[in-house]
């Protein structure tokens, strides 16, 4: 059985391989924020790959099962977390429904997507935590509807500072199934980086607003 490091570094190995994670350090992107980064990771890509997708699922479905088994419903976030939540509320056999980032514009104008009743518990999934921002807004938007939002479980964080306040913050607890540092050590076991970028990559994830300029 796998230990919760091997586990982070095998989904950081599979992310890799499916290219919905990728490394450049020495040639960055450039987030819509304007900050500069060495790494672009779009979890959506994963879907694509029946072995990954399901791995991700069943490890996902695993740590609720864990850490919150008492939740009732499963809710994604809008777009990244409403494919992958749909698989895992499918495999734990509870309601799912999603959250989209404003109420829709015609129709009903549902912001809640599905049926979720008052007080029930939900745990939420989201594909990626940067900043944290647009993820807790979902827990705004439950909170208000006086839906229980037991926590979040995500499949990668990039592990910034500023995340992990916004989550104390809004008294909401966190679990990913992998992170950045499992992410670098497992490229460098792979040769996606050398030793010589290490360096930067992990200055980056200490000072991203900052790094490169």
């Amino acid at each position: 059985m796998l230990n919760q490091q091997d586990i982070n570094k095998r989904i950081a190995e599979l992310l890799l391989e499916a290219k919905a994670i990728k490394l450049s350090p020495d040639k960055p992107f450039q987030w819509s924020s304007g900050w500069l980064s060495p790494i672009y990771c779009d979890n959506r890509v994963a879907l694509s790959y029946p072995d990954t997708r399901t791995f991700i699922k069943k490890t996902l479905a695993a740590l609720i099962k864990k850490e919150y088994p008492d939740v009732q419903a499963v809710v994604g976030v809008a777009t990244g977390g409403i494919a992958q939540g749909a698989l895992v509320a499918d495999l734990l056999e509870l309601p799912f429904a999603y959250v989209r980032p404003e109420p829709k514009k015609h129709g009903m104008g549902n912001q809640i997507e599905g049926r979720l009743e008052k007080g029930q518990s939900v745990i939420i999934i989201e594909d990626l935590i940067s900043t944290g921002g647009s993820s807790l807004k979902v827990v705004d938007v439950l909170r208000a509807a006086d839906i229980e939002v037991a926590g979040m479980v995500a499949i990668f964080t990039y592990g910034f500072a500023v995340a992990e306040n916004n989550f104390k913050e809004k008294n909401v607890k966190l679990s990913t199934i992998s992170n950045y540092n499992a992410l670098i050590e497992t490229a460098l076991e792979h040769n996606y980086i050398d030793s010589s970028q290490l360096q930067s990559l992990s200055a980056w994830r200490l000072a991203p607003e900052s790094w490169g300029k």
